[in-house]
This record gives C-alpha cells, structure tokens and sequence, in this order.
C-alpha cells in the first residue's frame, strides 16, 4: 500500500496532490507526517514541498472547480482529522471532473465528509472566539516602550488558529498579544501591527509567565463574570453544552 506523506503544510499537501494525479503509480493514501504510523503493509513515500506545484494545484482548482471548493479543502486540511488529506485527494479528483458543479453533489460521500469537516471547524474557530482568555505578562518585547503583552492558552480540536488571529488583531488592535495552541505547540503573535503563526512549545510558554499583575486581570474577569451571572437561572448541564469540559481549564471564570 502505496502511502505520500507530506510535512504537515498546506503547500506539502496540495504538492503531493500534484505528485499523486500525475504520477503512473497512484498512491492508496495521502497522510501529513504528525499522523503517519509506519506498518509493515505500508510502503510511505515522503514528498518534499515544491512551491511551484503548489500553486499550480491551488490555481487549478480555482479555475477549474471554484473558489469555493478551494475554501472547502483548506479548511479541510485544518481539522486534523484522520484519514482527511486522502478525503481530500478524492475531492479534488471528483471537483476535475464534475468541475464548478462540484459542491452540489451533497450526497456523494466524499463531498458529504468535507462538508461536515467544514461546518465542524467553522463552529469551533466561531465559538473559541468567546473563550480566549487573556493574562498580562511583560519583558517579552525588547527595547519597546510599552513592552505589556497579553498571552492566552487555548487546545481546540482543530487547527483553528490562522481562522481567529485576524478577529483578535482587530478588537485587540492596540496591544501587544500571544494565542498559544498547546495541543499543536504553534502560537499566533501580534505586534500591534501583525500577525505570525510560529512554532511555540509549552517550555516557551514557561519562560513567558512572569506576575505582571496577573492576578489583578483574573480577579478583574472573575468579578466580571460573577456580577453578570444571575444564581436563579444557572444551569450547569446546559453551560456543560455550549462549553465543553475540554475548555474550562482555559477560562479564568471557572477556575
């Protein structure tokens, strides 16, 4: 069994993509390297990144299938689901030969997986806007007047960070701030002008905590959250709905 492995990138994904549609040998599965697992029935071959393909499956399907499709696969791609970059590849196969009627084929299976991913990353990027919580740490930014920095922890099932960096750089346009993907060691930093999305472990994310009146901001949002809440209409069951367990430990007001 044939298996192209790619290094985690979008731009390694739609180049294996190329290699795959123009290769004499097809291959049975396409797998990013994080969540590849070596078995003697697979014979993995490891794809280097070519921008030059890249973009020509990215201007291919966008020309020839639509730009929605190519929004589909990106977000797709995001999920980090198993099995999601082969689901991928079938997709834009089927989008070369249906072409822009490709997303009104809702019940073939394929473009039915990629839909529910879809919709499953968009609610969480969606949702996680209302529960990052941000603590005030400092010294992070050399030979910067103002050097306060505002950092937030957040493990979302998804790959959602480059889907909120933008809504945060917006409401936040005047400081300094970090969004930390524990679960994937990337983090998003801003600058008061920019965004990047780098690698960042959670030995970075020690060196960063210091007390620049940290306690004050979680006392603050605490308070917040207790005068806003009425006792007569709390219901944990339902919060537990909305909010899931896996998040509580990143919010200031539960803790």
């Amino acid at each position: 069994m044939l298996i192209l492995v790619y290094d985690n990138s979008f731009e390694g994904l739609l180049t294996s993509i190329y290699d795959a549609y123009y290769s004499d040998i097809k291959p049975d599965e396409i797998v990013r390297e994080s969540l590849y697992k070596p078995n003697l029935l697979s014979e993995p071959k490891y794809i280097e990144t070519n921008v030059v393909k890249y973009q020509k499956v990215y201007n291919a399907i966008q020309e020839k299938i639509s730009f929605e499709a190519l929004s589909n696969i990106f977000y797709a791609y995001l999920s980090d689901l198993k099995n999601i970059d082969t689901c991928i590849y079938n997709y834009i196969k089927l989008g070369f030969k249906l072409s822009k009627n490709l997303t009104l084929y809702v019940h073939d299976d394929t473009v039915m997986k990629i839909d529910k991913t879809v919709r499953k990353v968009t609610w969480e990027s969606t949702r996680m806007l209302g529960f990052v919580r941000f603590k005030c740490i400092t010294d992070i930014i050399k030979n910067n007047i103002d050097n306060t920095v505002y950092y937030s922890s957040i493990e979302p099932d998804h790959n959602i960070l480059i889907l909120i960096a933008d809504h945060f750089a917006k409401r936040l346009s005047n400081e300094n701030w970090i969004i930390h993907d524990i679960k994937r060691e990337t983090a998003v930093f801003y600058n008061k002008k920019d965004w990047i999305i780098t690698p960042f472990t959670r030995n970075n994310e020690k060196k960063l905590n210091s007390k620049c009146d940290e306690e004050f901001y979680e006392n603050l949002w605490r308070d917040y959250f207790k005068s806003t809440a009425i006792d007569e209409r709390k219901n944990p069951k339902l919060q537990k709905n909305h909010m899931p367990l896996r998040y509580w430990k990143h919010l200031t007001e539960i803790n």
